[in-house]
């Protein structure tokens, strides 16, 4: 694929590849150089940040109480006796 570079140093990412990697207006990316090659990596807090507060407790007062029912007894728990 090829971009043209824009007047002001802007390009445009192909929506194919938008679209493959989930990037919608606001996303972040990170640039790094490796050599003569610019490197576009998606930042990982960006995904995480999307994701966050779409999923339901049904049934749970809280996060914790749903992973204690998932994964049983969490470090620093007082033991049931």
């Amino acid at each position: 694929m090829e971009v043209t570079v824009a007047e002001r140093g802007q390009i445009t990412l192909p929506k194919a590849v938008r679209d493959a990697l989930g990037l919608v207006k606001g996303s972040t990316l990170k640039v790094e150089l490796d050599g003569s090659r610019i490197v576009l990596r998606k930042s990982v807090d960006d995904a995480i940040s999307r994701a966050r507060g779409r999923f339901k407790l049904d049934g749970f007062e809280s996060t914790d109480e749903a992973l204690r029912a998932i994964r049983g007894r969490a470090p620093g728990d007082p033991l049931d006796r």
